[in-house]
């Protein structure tokens, strides 16, 4: 279809997002498909746990409620399609309030329901066959721990549903890039060995699934995102090549430039030649992105390799329980008076568990917020006059956990000075979520795809068995050394951006001009960056657990770290258990440079 072209707004990135997307998007009109992302980890295990006490649970309310009633009548008259991953774990439920909304809102729109992702029926059968975690070899756990199972479904459904005339469609857990790429496979009549395509689609999603982050949120360069309270949500314009365009409504906050959407480009990907997704192996090195004009950036097409014969499948199980506390201290040595604090408490609920015989805490955690202790051995601030502390722990058991919680408050008028907090009532105790997971043959699964009780069962095409060993790396950038050398912070050479992946983090390092790079690239190894994390990396600064990508196309850099986040997700007892400011640590990395470069940036 030579010439043809999509446009596709991208609505939400989780669920508990802000409602205002929908209706800014349908104002900004002539668009084809809204799409919405709201599941995580996370999300699936919480989705599990309301549906096991109502079986009408388990889904995404808000696209119901702040999404489909308020806006149907414009949905319908502007002929817009949705699609949505909103059905969490019960999609079914989700299907049946959309076609109850369409209903009583005099409307006749066709609600596609796909479902087959999730796996928990079958748990002691998969507990059988036993298969080990697939990024650190761990045992299948307990299956009566487990909260959620569910296998990561592709896009090629999602288009079957378009194709039989869905005007929404709601999935379960499908990859986030997925309710885009379904779009471009229905509009494109893109195939499944159309890889580069594939790929390229994928991109597009990857760019829109987290909505704002492309058009201004957590950007480095925050400050020129202006009016964030009227922040834009972004709009991708895909031609039938691959190529595509970004932009957001007119007169809406925000930036649309070639930084923000690289940082969101890098965001959460580990190798960025062999990027796996149900439907294709991604190869994002070679894309380039630039300004086309004011608020509207173009994104090249990227490379494709044959999809994965199985579905990453993640399930969560329960370990234990977690507790913890937010408090504030002020004075002369805040800092010391905080970790003061928090040592007595874990001392007094340690003399408690002797008293009972009972299991010591299986993990600890105090980190003093506003003395740089996200900084590790890099932190630049002697004493403290302002803190929070944050205060955590792990216990087999809700009471072990609830006792730390008795013993912070119980150590209120024997704390040292300037102690204080919001008050809103004690916390309590929450289990622990542990994220697992593991391969799940394509063979396996059926996937069913129902639109107003017409089914269709789907299955997907075989996939191939690849590594990525055979991958042929770009060469690095060559630097030109001169002997009138200083050093500037990363920041004033590049933007930054980074998240997790369960116990790993990536963070993108994208430099701000081409000349940049190679002084970026031979400052920032793998040992420095180890070294810049050892206080979070599991074993200190072990530069084997850093992995190092070059992107040429992009003039950028990721890093993956593993074993960094204390377990990822509710896993962690870390301020930052997802890793969304080790980009921001990142870019305080001294940076050699050439004099007269110094001088030009400053």
């Amino acid at each position: 279809m030579p010439g043809k072209e999509i446009r596709i707004g991208g609505a939400s990135g989780y669920w508990g997002e802000s409602a205002m997307a929908t209706p800014q998007l349908l104002k900004a009109g002539g668009l084809d498909f809204i799409v919405f992302d709201y599941l995580a980890e996370i999300t699936m295990s919480i989705m599990a746990r309301a549906k096991a006490k109502d079986p009408n649970a388990g889904y995404a309310t808000d696209f119901i409620t702040a999404v489909l009633k308020p806006n149907l009548k414009e949905i319908a008259a502007q002929g817009v399609k949705l699609i949505a991953n909103a059905g969490g774990v019960n999609p079914k439920s989700c299907a049946n309030a959309a076609r109850a909304a369409i209903a009583d809102a005099g409307l006749d729109l066709k609600v596609a329901v796909i479902t087959g992702d999730d796996l928990m029926a079958g748990k002691y059968d998969i507990a059988a066959t036993a298969p080990a975690e697939m990024f650190t070899g761990c045992d299948f756990p307990d299956p009566e721990k487990i909260t959620s199972i569910n296998a990561y479904l592709g896009a090629f459904p999602i288009a079957k549903a378009l194709e039989a005339g869905a005007d929404i469609v709601i999935t379960g857990r499908c990859v986030d890039s997925a309710v885009t790429l379904g779009a471009c496979i229905h509009a494109f009549g893109w195939k499944h060995d159309d890889w580069d395509l594939l790929a390229s689609g994928s991109l597009a999603g990857h760019i829109l699934e987290c909505g704002p982050q492309a058009t201004g949120g957590n950007f480095t360069d925050w400050e020129d995102a202006g009016d964030i309270a009227n922040i834009g949500y972004p709009i991708g314009i895909v031609s039938a090549d691959g190529s595509f365009a970004v932009t957001k409504p007119e007169g809406t906050g925000g930036i649309v430039n070639v930084g923000a959407i690289s940082e969101q480009m890098l965001y959460e990907i580990g190798d960025p030649q062999s990027y796996l997704l149900p439907d294709v192996v991604c190869d994002f090195s070679e894309v380039e992105i630039t300004q086309e004009a004011e608020g509207r950036v173009r994104v090249s097409p990227a490379k494709g390799r044959p999809a994965p014969d199985s579905y990453k499948t993640c399930l969560t199980y329960q370990g234990g329980f977690r507790a913890g506390m937010l408090l504030s201290f002020c004075g002369f040595n805040a800092d010391k008076k905080a970790r003061k604090f928090a040592e007595a408490a874990f001392q007094r609920a340690r003399n408690t568990f002797r008293q009972f015989n009972a299991g010591d805490f299986t993990e600890t955690s105090i980190e003093v917020l506003g003395a740089e202790s996200q900084y590790g051995d890099y932190g630049d601030v002697d004493s403290a006059r302002e803190v929070v502390l944050k205060i955590a722990a792990k216990h087999p058991e809700a009471m072990g956990a609830g006792l730390l919680l008795k013993e912070l408050a119980g150590l209120g008028l024997a704390t040292p000075p300037g102690l204080s907090g919001f008050s809103g009532g004690r916390p309590k105790p929450s289990p622990v979520l542990q994220l697992f997971s593991y391969p799940t043959p394509k063979a396996d699964i059926d996937i069913t795809i129902d639109i107003e009780g017409k089914v269709e069962i789907f299955r997907d095409k075989p996939g191939t068995s690849s590594s990525g060993d055979t991958i042929e790396r770009p060469a690095p950038p060559a630097l030109e050394t001169t002997a009138d050398m200083e050093t500037v912070p990363l920041i004033k050479l590049a933007w930054g951006r980074s998240g997790d992946k369960g116990d790993k983090a990536n963070i993108g390092v994208i430099a701000r001009k081409p000349e940049y790079l190679p002084y970026i690239w031979t400052a920032l190894t793998e040992r420095s960056v180890a070294e810049r994390f050892a206080h979070f990396i599991e074993g200190g600064a072990d530069e084997s657990k850093v992995h190092r990508y070059f992107l040429p196309g992009s003039n950028a850099i990721n890093f993956l770290v593993d074993d960094v986040l204390g377990g990822g997700g509710v896993a962690s007892l870390r301020n930052d258990p997802q890793g969304k400011a080790y980009g921001q640590i990142l870019l305080a990395h001294p940076i050699p440079i050439p004099a007269s470069l110094a001088k030009a940036v400053s």
